[in-house]
């Protein structure tokens, strides 16, 4: 379980946190936005620009796509919640170093465990990664379900796992991708309804 006393504890320590590099060059923190109770965690790689400004994941273009994938499975956005592996902004939007990845961990980490959703859905490559402890990449991993935590029987069964691309790359890549971005969210919306029949 988490070291932290409460979510709130967490998002405190996560707010002042200057445990990488990263510290240096952020406008501000992206903890985290949604329900803390939410059946449905996303999890996406780090914040953008229009992140950084606003504290807030996922509002940009790719947040705007992300907000009507979860429309499309008759949700809203805060009926869940949206985390990133890393709090705050490489600089010029580069992928986040596996040093900073490490650094932010325990925060990822402890909000899973505060929130213990049903679902997860990791989007892209990096939180793929990380959750699922493979250095497979997302084209191979995507398109089904994973228990979550893995080997995890302490928690609900029913909890998985079901990654997907990063919104960012389905908008560079256009129709095919987002095809497969949608039937990834009805492997999501089947995983909810499931858990809660």
């Amino acid at each position: 379980m988490s070291s932290f006393a409460s979510f709130e504890a967490l998002e405190q320590a996560a707010l002042g946190c200057e445990a990488c590099a990263l510290s240096e060059t952020r406008t501000q923190v992206v903890f985290g936005v949604g329900d803390p109770h939410a059946d449905l965690l996303f999890v996406g790689e780090g914040p953008g620009a229009q992140e950084d400004m606003q504290g807030v994941p996922f509002v940009g273009r790719a947040g705007q796509l992300l907000t009507k994938l979860i429309d499309g499975i008759g949700l809203t956005r805060d009926d869940t919640y949206i985390a990133n592996v890393v709090k705050c902004r490489p600089p010029d939007n580069r992928d986040p170093q596996p040093s900073e990845i490490e650094a932010c961990r325990p925060y990822l980490e402890a909000q899973l465990d505060f929130i213990a959703p049903t679902v997860v859905v990791t989007l892209g490559n990096f939180a793929t990664k990380l959750l699922l402890d493979t250095t497979q990449g997302i084209t191979q991993m995507r398109g089904r379900e994973y228990p979550y935590p893995a080997g995890d029987d302490r928690l609900n069964a029913d909890r998985v796992l079901i990654p997907t691309l990063h919104p960012s790359a389905v908008l560079r890549s256009g129709g095919a991708r987002l095809a497969d971005v949608r039937a990834d969210f009805v492997l999501v919306k089947r995983a909810l309804a499931r858990a809660s029949s």
